[in-house]
């Protein structure tokens, strides 16, 4: 690949984590003042889907779609998991925990997808590597206990934390899943359909929830939901897409352990936010685990 292509690339998945980063933060507003936020969720992607489907109008002069039902079968992987029950566990679970601390847990998606290859025999592990999955494990369990890292042996563990531990699990298989869907589609039309399919799964949902009428949300909702819509899904999820297609699940993942310096850094400054030290050392400890999974290891390898 051209240094130019290179380049580019890390440049969208830097802006795709910028985008992830803040949908921490719209998302924290939407779960709090919505009681069933699934409406709010399904709005965001049919959005973002009728964004992609325009961007495709005018930059290919159709709409393009799957075309067998392996490729179908792909996309609705891709709205089970990346979008319909990671929604379920990303609004419901900031129900619960500040969004900065939430994003910490999720800086542990390179790991479990690191873990991931390596148990379905695409990557091989070293010293190094088994190194920064067990810093990494060890901080995430310090942030997921609020600082104390035995929490989960206490059972002190809320609902809260394992929902945004079932988020780490849904990206991860839509990480993989993803890499096989663009094998034979452009990330703009997997993520358009996926994004369609996911918001008909949630709009069904949060019908039978009893959702609330758009028309009574508030401007913060709207903007957090539009945000959401058009940075956090039309932008970020095609450009994370691109950088799967261009430099594989793995190196693409290693570029999510910049969304929780993000998140924190807008939840400080957008929703006053401040995290203890502990949970703070425990997320640096994250992305240092990160860090030697998969930048250290891949230059020694």
């Amino acid at each position: 690949m051209p240094q130019q292509a290179v380049t580019l690339t890390y440049l969208k998945l830097i802006g795709a984590m910028f985008m992830w980063g803040g949908t921490w933060i719209a998302g924290r507003i939407v779960a709090q003042e919505l009681p069933t936020p699934l409406s709010a969720a399904a709005v965001r992607f049919l959005l973002a889907g009728l964004a992609l489907g325009g961007v495709a109008l005018l930059t290919e002069g159709r709409l393009p779609r799957p075309t067998t039902s392996r490729e179908w079968g792909s996309v609705t992987g891709l709205a089970m998991t990346g979008i319909f029950i990671y929604a379920l566990c990303f609004f419901y679970g900031l129900k619960h925990i500040p969004a900065g601390r939430g994003a910490l847990v999720v800086a542990l998606n390179p790991v479990v997808a690191a873990l991931a290859a390596w148990f379905l025999g695409q990557e091989r592990m070293n010293g190094i590597k088994w190194t920064g999955i067990g810093l990494a494990l060890a901080g995430c369990l310090t942030v997921i206990g609020n600082g104390d890292p035995f929490a989960l042996l206490h059972g002190a563990v809320g609902i809260g934390e394992w929902l945004i531990v079932g988020c780490v699990l849904c990206w991860t298989v839509y990480t993989f899943i993803g890499r096989h869907a663009t094998r034979t589609l452009s990330p703009l039309a997997s993520t358009l359909w996926a994004s369609l399919i996911g918001a008909a799964l949630l709009g069904l949902t949060s019908l039978v929830q009893g959702a609330s009428h758009p028309a009574d949300w508030s401007a913060a909702v709207w903007a957090s939901v539009v945000f959401l819509a058009i940075g956090g899904t039309a932008l970020g999820f095609t450009w994370f897409a691109d950088g799967v297609k261009q430099l594989g699940a793995a190196k693409a993942s290693a570029f999510v352990n910049l969304v929780p310096v993000f998140a924190v850094l807008q939840a400080v400054v957008l929703l006053g936010e401040h995290l203890a030290m502990p949970v703070l050392a425990g997320g640096l400890l994250v992305i240092v685990g990160v860090w030697l999974t998969t930048h250290i290891s891949e230059r020694t390898a």
